[in-house]
């Protein structure tokens, strides 16, 4: 009897086992939501009625600076020079930029719950990525990575409840995100950075999976497996791979401030994990 007891306690194991790790690689390939190409959201907004539409995101633009390396409160002039082509090209939007002493503020008047774990990340780039979800929770707006540009103005992308972006290859990505205030997927997301926060050997792992692309896709994942397909969201594709569709909106410039000792080894594996 013992030995079947064993046997079946190895048998369930083994199959969450397997099952966790179907769900983790399924992160890499076809994601849930409603693919959208930047070219069907400017040709939306163009077409007949399509500024009456009811608009659902407010307009404001977030961007985070926290300079863990050199505590220094000046954006470097290239990423200044790029936050400015967003807020010329969106004159009447509010402007949000969160340093690291107005983000905690921010973080411990509104969500103080979640002040232990901001605090105990082993990664500063993890507070810029569990920072960035709050903001969409509780104000909505338009985020975007410092390394990120505009090229025209965001409006249009003002009439979709919640959205995020696809590389078109690995899992999505957290650079560029959209959502109107208070929507269950950010509040899903939120709750489970507290239960996916840990720290795994590979400092890329650990903050992919614990707080940045990788989680992100999971919850995604997660969230989608629960709605019905009117409350399917929205994955703004921006491939930037050659022969791809050009970007219309946003521009990328120098970014990997978060690199660390293995990200060379995981980004390649990421590039070819098709062919494995």
């Amino acid at each position: 009897r013992l030995i079947l007891l064993i046997a079946l306690f190895l048998l369930v194991t083994l199959g969450l086992l397997v099952s966790r790790i179907l769900a983790f690689v399924q992160l890499f390939f076809e994601h849930s939501g409603v693919a959208i190409t930047q070219q069907e959201i400017a040709s939306a907004y163009a077409e007949p009625g399509g500024q009456q539409r009811p608009q659902l995101i407010p307009k404001i633009i977030h961007q985070v600076y926290h300079d863990w390396r050199h505590q220094n409160q000046l954006l470097p002039s290239d990423w200044d020079d790029l936050r400015q082509t967003c807020i010329s090209l969106n004159e009447d939007w509010e402007y949000m930029l969160w340093t690291e002493e107005k983000s905690r503020d921010f973080l411990e008047a509104n969500y103080p719950h979640f002040i232990k774990t901001y605090d105990g990340y082993r990664y500063p780039v993890q507070r810029v990525d569990a920072l960035r979800y709050f903001l969409m929770h509780h104000y909505g707006g338009i985020y975007l990575d410092l390394d990120n540009g505009c090229l025209e103005s965001l409006t249009p992308f003002l009439y979709y409840p919640a959205w995020t972006v696809d590389g078109g290859h690995g899992a999505l990505s957290n650079n560029i995100l959209g959502s109107k205030p208070s929507h269950p997927f950010w509040k899903l997301l939120t709750d489970s950075l507290l239960t996916y926060d840990y720290n795994y050997f590979f400092p890329y792992v650990t903050i992919s999976y614990a707080s940045g692309q990788w989680f992100e896709t999971a919850i995604w994942q997660e969230y989608h497996s629960s709605t019905t397909p009117e409350n399917h969201l929205y994955r703004i594709m921006l491939d930037n791979r050659p022969g791809t569709d050009p970007w219309i909106f946003f521009t990328q410039a120098r970014g990997e401030t978060w690199k660390n000792w293995d990200n060379v080894m995981f980004l390649w594996i990421g590039d070819h994990l098709i062919v494995l």
